[in-house]
């Protein structure tokens, strides 16, 4: 199963996410198939930048969301 989910960067209590496409079966900071946007929680408003076709075209694939990137997504108008 393909899953939309968030790929943890940044330093040490200075996190920054890529929403990725990933197998549901790869570690969460492992092998993914494609990056479609970014996630910045430090910033004040959170930064979330989506490429919005590439997210809709996933889902339509059958690419499941976690609970925080559908979150993301609905926030961004991907959904």
């Amino acid at each position: 199963m393909v899953k939309i989910r968030l790929r943890r960067m940044g330093a040490k209590k200075n996190p920054y996410y890529r929403i990725v496409v990933a197998d549901s079966r790869s570690p969460r900071d492992g092998r993914c198939i494609e990056e479609i946007g970014t996630y910045n929680p430090l910033t004040d408003p959170a930064t979330i930048t989506v490429d919005v076709e590439k997210a809709q075209q996933w889902i339509k694939n059958g690419a499941q969301p976690t609970d925080t990137v559908r979150g993301l997504l609905k926030k961004a108008g991907a959904l």
